[in-house]
């Protein structure tokens, strides 16, 4: 253990634990051998913000390294099943929606179902054409039968869960392969120079030094902002939401009757509210923008969201911002989680930057210190990249609306609250669907070149690049053709239109889900062991 790297991560919940857990697993053979010692340092007085969390596919590789099994996991943190996610009076206040799943069907060896879609009366929503996800999520139905079925390939699946039960599960795991554990409150950072840290010291503890310091300290970025004094890039121009206001909604009291399997977003007159089923309650919260709602209103409207005479429920405030750290690893010091940036969770990235970032660490841990700086170089690319990835993805759900009834909808649609990078793509696709070329290099017609301040993102002066590494174009397709983006094919491919059709083997798999599948609810009961409620009402903002 003397020639072991030390890291020192500061903060828990679900980022911190994460980074202790995987680290540990990935780095030391799930506790076997001790290459890294690892500490992680939680105050005992700061209340962790616990809502549900709705995850995405790769949580099951951080699940995975750890050595996780899926059922005791669904079990530890309340589980259901996340398929899709839908989107609910985005394109117009009418109380339509559409579907973004896991799951679409691509032909071999060309996939041309965008194209043919284009070409088509579009009676059928694209979406519907290529997955049978949409119509698995509206039958309530699981991803998984009781026992393995003869269906072909399982739907892909992530999960929503309690993220507080999420950090008491791995800090468990963790602690039991070696992962020290502090229960104290940071009071001291020394620095060897500007830009490394030596040392934290506690008020309860005593003084932790460290090779590595992994800073998951939250919004407050302790180590990261206060101490090393890494700026912030502030990217609310093109994201408008500032607040949350949170509410769990128990089964005991307001049981809707089912417990959907995809996560719900809904728009509402200044922003959206997020709709995550658990096992024993339900977690939603409106995110909004405080320049066109107060937070009495924003409040009124969530409960109006979810009627049913809850008043007795208790809500709170989360105020963000949405931005990056200009450099998310800074000499010795890394920021995981909310420390290095924020993006609204809209597509379920709440926890991916964490994620990502913890996996990306693991791939550049530097084992020797002359190492640290070609490490962190590459690290802060990557991450600034996929940071830029998602914030045009989400800032796309905003611009594509053509909604006018309230002073938001009709603020975000403006050309000045559209990303650059994001201009310069759907100009693009007026022409052509995405397509995975389209990711080589993403240097498009129109998009600018100018390098970026150096001071910024600490020598790495390249415009941002977004290669697919969160959503391709398949994924694109799905929002751009659900969102009216199709209106530009009329002139490329005329009048005529053939009726559009579900894929045959779409339509093949969707009847063999419908015939072999229980119902998602079922199957928490039978598997999972979730307890039975009385249905009262459902939310009024149901759809």
């Amino acid at each position: 253990m003397a020639n072991s790297r030390r890291v020192v991560i500061v903060g828990g919940g679900s980022s911190g634990w994460m980074a202790a857990a995987y680290l540990n697993a990935s780095l030391n053979k799930r506790g076997t051998e001790s290459n890294v010692d690892i500490t992680l340092i939680e105050s005992p007085d700061i209340p962790r913000i616990s809502v549900g969390e709705a995850t995405v596919l790769s949580i099951k590789h951080i699940l995975g390294v750890i050595g996780i099994n899926e059922q005791d996991f669904m079990k530890a943190t309340n589980a259901t099943f996340k398929q899709a996610i839908k989107y609910v009076n985005w394109l117009q206040n009418d109380n339509s929606f559409y579907y973004h799943p896991f799951n679409r069907f691509s032909p071999k060896p060309i996939d041309r179902m965008a194209l043919a879609w284009l070409a088509s009366d579009k009676s059928l929503p694209f979406v519907e054409t290529c997955s049978a996800q949409p119509s698995i999520c509206e039958a309530g139905l699981s991803p998984k039968g009781f026992e393995a079925q003869n269906m072909g390939s399982p739907f892909a699946h992530a999960y929503h869960m309690n993220a507080q039960k999420f950090a008491d599960y791995l800090c468990d795991i963790a602690v039991s392969r070696g992962v020290k554990h502090v229960l104290a409150n940071v009071t001291d950072i020394e620095l060897k120079d500007n830009s490394h840290i030596a040392a934290v010291g506690t008020d309860r503890a005593g003084r932790f030094e460290g090779d590595l310091f992994v800073d998951c300290t939250g919004f407050r970025a302790k180590l990261i902002e206060e101490k090393l004094g890494v700026g912030f890039e502030d990217c609310s121009q093109w994201l408008l939401c500032d607040r949350a206001v949170t509410m769990h909604v128990p089964y005991d009291k307001h049981y809707p009757g089912t417990v959907r399997p995809y996560t719900t977003a809904t728009a509402l007159s200044s922003g959206w509210v997020w709709d995550i089923p658990m096992q024993d309650k339900r977690s939603i919260g409106y995110v909004h923008s405080s320049a066109f709602i107060d937070e009495e209103l924003a409040e009124r409207e969530m409960r109006a969201y979810q009627g049913g005479e809850c008043d007795e429920l208790a809500s709170r405030f989360i105020h963000f911002k949405v931005g990056r750290r200009h450099r998310t690893w800074e000499g010795n010091c890394i920021a995981v989680g909310l420390s290095g940036g924020f993006i609204e969770p809209l597509e379920s990235t709440g926890l991916y930057l964490s994620d990502v970032g913890v996996v990306m660490l693991a791939e550049h841990f530097p084992y020797k210190d002359e190492n640290m700086d070609a490490m962190a170089f590459r690290y802060n690319r990557i991450l600034s990249n996929r940071f830029y990835e998602i914030l045009d993805f989400i800032n796309m759900h905003y611009c594509l609306t053509q909604r006018t009834d309230t002073a938001f909808w009709r603020e975000v649609q403006k050309p000045e609250r559209i990303t650059g990078r994001l201009k310069a793509k759907l100009d693009f696709w007026k022409i052509k669907p995405p397509s995975p070329l389209d990711f080589e290099d993403q240097c498009f017609s129109g998009m600018s070149q100018e390098p970026l301040s150096l001071e910024l993102t600490g020598g790495d002066n390249r415009v941002a690049v977004d290669n697919a590494g969160i959503w391709n174009h398949l994924n694109y397709q799905f929002i751009l053709y659900s969102m009216g983006f199709d209106k530009v094919s009329e002139d490329l491919y005329g009048k005529n239109k053939f009726q559009s059709q579900m894929h045959p083997l779409v339509a093949r798999r969707l009847a063999g889900a419908k015939a072999n599948l229980p119902s998602h609810e079922q199957w928490l009961k039978q598997i999972l062991g979730m307890s039975d409620f009385k249905t009262t009402t459902r939310p009024a903002g149901w759809v």
